[in-house]
Order: structure tokens, then sequence, then C-alpha cells
């Protein structure tokens, strides 16, 4: 649900990829990354068709699961945003890829004429913002010293598609640096490549429906194996925002019949309890807590959401500087 671009790019690429491993292997040579061919002979359509499509049904199974985990930024940031860092992502890995092999060639005297072929730079990239802004939440552990989180698989999964093959460490390293020039703050990328509005209009209007899905219900199902941790975790947070909603709720009834303002630093008291490594509860003698510094880079990129800085400051006092749930919090309200 609210994910259309993401289950797009799980369905069209994979089932183009099973399509010509079955049936059409006379058409594969099409959709190679030959590197050789778009330097000497100019072919560079082979961006295009060498970068989109995975020619390996093994690298078309992980980045399909990396996708469908990554669909949380799309839910968070909105398809056109989301787009524009796959957008970027994938143009700046194209001009990484060409860098690192000249690179290669240079240093280690190694001659690399082809690459993996399919959209796994973008992939790549979005391990980026996987990593510095989805929070890290223990599950359990392994022999009492091996910590498994909530990203754990996810990160297996991206370890299972960088040894899948003998130069994808090339494709992952300039995915890698992608999407670190993309979320700079400094470079500005994500200024420059960007999807224009007006074709994003156009794609919501005509693709948007098509893979678009219901809403789904309250009821959970249980998953099986490795997802039912990942579902758990789903419910603590889903329990959570209810938590803290009946509490916004309360607070705002009590200042509509008292006035003032709300102590939004009194809120989210399940998020102290489970973040007590980064929070400490030092309350003054009239039970009030400290106000909380706020990050004025997370305040900035609030404020590029479309929220005002005066919610965003508020969000993410009460939240202890806590993006995700300042996020899920304003966009509740």
């Amino acid at each position: 649900d609210k994910a259309p671009l993401s289950k797009s790019l799980l369905l069209v690429p994979s089932a183009i990829s099973i399509l010509l491993t079955l049936l059409f292997q006379h058409y594969q040579k099409f959709f190679a990354y030959n590197l050789q061919a778009v330097k000497e002979d100019f072919q560079i359509w082979r961006l295009v068709c060498g970068r989109t499509i995975c020619l390996d049904l093994k690298d078309t199974f992980c980045s399909t699961l990396l996708i469908y985990n990554f669909r949380i930024f799309e839910r968070r940031y909105g398809s056109r945003k989301f787009s524009s860092f796959l957008l970027g992502a994938w143009m700046l890995s194209a001009l990484f890829d060409l860098l690192l092999v000249e690179i290669t060639q240079y240093i280690f005297g190694i001659t690399i004429n082809s690459l993996p072929s399919g959209f796994l730079g973008p992939v790549f990239a979005l391990f980026v913002p996987f990593y510095s802004s989805i929070p890290r939440v223990q599950v359990t552990q392994v022999l009492g010293h091996f910590s498994i989180t909530n990203k754990s698989l996810v990160y297996i999964l991206g370890l299972q598609l960088l040894t899948s093959g003998s130069y994808i460490w090339i494709l992952a390293l300039s995915g890698l640096i992608s999407g670190i020039c993309y979320n700079s703050s400094m470079l500005k990328v994500h200024r420059i490549l960007c999807v224009p509005r007006w074709v994003a209009k156009i794609f919501s209007w005509t693709l948007e429906p098509v893979f678009s899905s219901a809403e789904p219900t309250n009821e959970v199902r249980v998953g099986m194996g490795a997802t039912v941790d990942i579902q758990r975790q789903q419910r603590m947070e889903l329990l959570d925002r209810q938590i803290m909603m009946s509490q916004v709720a309360q607070m705002r009834r009590q200042r509509q019949q008292q006035g003032g303002m709300i102590n939004w630093n009194r809120l989210f008291p399940p998020l102290r309890h489970r973040h007590n490594a980064n929070y400490q509860d030092h309350p003054s003698e009239q039970g009030i807590p400290p106000p909380t510094e706020v990050s004025e880079e997370q305040v900035a990129r609030l404020m590029e959401m479309g929220f005002s800085r005066g919610d965003a400051l508020e969000a993410l006092r009460a939240s202890n500087n806590d993006l995700n749930v300042a996020t899920n919090f304003l966009l509740q309200h």
C-alpha cells in the first residue's frame, strides 16, 4: 500500500528477466552491460538496457527482495522524492561504474569489459538511507554475543547479492558512493537530479492506478520464518503510535479545558523505555524534564517534506530527535 513505484520495480523487471531467461534467450545480448561496446562502439543505449534488467535469476531474486524491504522510503517520502533518489543514484552510479573500471585497470592492470546487468546501482544506494535513517532495534541474540536486529535480514540479502558475481563489487561500491553523494547536504545533488513535478503527475495519472494496492485491513497475518520478528516489530510500532495518538488527544482536551501549551516532553513513554540508551530522564523538582536539543539538519529534512518549522521542532523534541518517530507523528496529525 502507498508504494506503487516499488511495486512496479518489483514486478516488471522481474517478469522481463524471467522471460529472457526461459523463453527469449537470443534477446539477452541486448541487455548485457557491455562496457567495451559503450566505450569503443558508442552504444550508449546499453547503459539503459544493461542497467535495468537482470540476466541472472539469483540477482533478480535478491534485488526484488531488497526493493520490497526498501518500500518504506516511498511510503515515508512519497513516490516523487523516492523516484528522484532512484533516478539520481542510477545516473551517478553509471558514472562511477566507468570511473571504477578505469581505476581498476590503471592500478591492478585488470581489464573489465562487462559488468553484471540489472537495476543494482540504485538498490545498493538505498542502503545509505537505510543505514542512517531506519532505527536499529534488537530482536534477539545468537550465542549470547551476536545481536540480531530488525535490519539484519536486509544486510544479509545485500551480502548475498554482493557475492553473487565476480565484478558486482564495482556496482555495489558505485551505488554506495552515489547514495552518499545524493544524500549529502553539501553537494546539493538532490536539487539537480530530481523528477519534475509535471512528470510525476503524468505517471500518477497513468501508471499509479495500475500498480496501486488497496489499503490493508487492521488484521495482520502472522508470517513464517524470519518474517515473524519483523511483523512483531511492526506491531510494536503500531501500538506505540496508537498510544502516542491517544496521549496527544488527551493532552489536547486538557489544553482546551485549562488553556496553555502542551507539554510535548511528557509524550511517548514507551519510546523512552525502548531507546533508554540514547535518552536519560532527569526530571526536575517540578517533574518536567529538561528541553531536548534539536538537530537543525533533521529540522531541515522535515521542512523539506512540507512541515512547518514549529511543528518540526515540537515533534523532534517530543521524540528525542528520532526522525522516524517525528515523521510518523507529523504524518498522523
